[in-house]
């Protein structure tokens, strides 16, 4: 069975012991992993409220690094997913923090390279689903439910039509679109919901758009 997005849970089948903490986990890492785009060389994940109380005995720490690794929620080799990673020369970092958040099942991810880094914070709601919050300091609401593209963008005049333009000269609808910058000028973000998947060429037109700095899709 094939996934919709990289949150979708296939079928039923899942390793446990919990939807919220094991599989819902993966699915955050997963969704780290693609949205990174390739195998990091060091990770750091972060755990909040019931994620720091319970992460080793509900196998949140294993789940997570299965994700990151692209493995999915029924995959047998999320129990041995730590010593896997170590195997590759992933460097990992676990640590507990007591900062207060809005959803209790919430982890922090940094993940990168010599060459680049990332920072996600992603929240598992309860029965394998999970949303992401946020993204590279910019705040985003992303729950999976559709398929989504992210585009990372120069703040300047044009950038955001020559993104819809694209779109629409496919045939492609928008569902849901949010666009965050962090200052006038600087970098932007859209986060754009759509009502189907993109192909690999239009994926490629769009990163090559004028403004645009980078894109991820959240699909498979």
């Amino acid at each position: 069975m094939k996934f919709k997005s990289v949150f979708d849970i296939i079928g039923p089948v899942m390793v446990g012991p919990s939807s919220s903490h094991t599989a819902g986990a993966a699915r955050i890492g997963r969704a780290a992993r693609h949205l990174f785009g390739k195998e990091p060389e060091w990770v750091e994940i972060y755990y909040y409220e019931s994620f720091a109380k319970t992460h080793q005995g509900h196998g949140t720490d294993v789940a997570i690094v299965a994700g990151i690794l692209d493995f999915d929620t029924a995959d047998d080799r999320i129990r041995e997913s730590i010593e896997i990673a170590k195997s590759k020369g992933i460097q990992l970092t676990f640590m507990e923090e007591d900062a207060a958040v809005d959803h209790p099942n919430t982890a922090r991810i940094k993940m990168g390279n010599s060459q680049e880094n990332m920072e996600l914070v992603g929240i598992s709601i309860g029965g394998g689903k999970v949303e992401i919050t946020e993204l590279n300091g910019f705040d985003l609401h992303l729950s999976g439910n559709h398929p989504a593209i992210l585009i990372m963008h120069n703040d300047r005049f044009g950038a955001i039509a020559s993104v819809t333009h694209i779109l629409a000269k496919y045939e492609i609808n928008i569902g849901r679109m949010e666009v965050s910058r962090k200052d006038v000028g600087k970098e932007a973000l859209m986060v754009i919901e759509l009502d189907q998947n993109i192909e690999p060429y239009i994926e490629k037109e769009l990163s090559e758009a004028k403004h645009i700095l980078h894109m991820a899709k959240v699909v498979d």
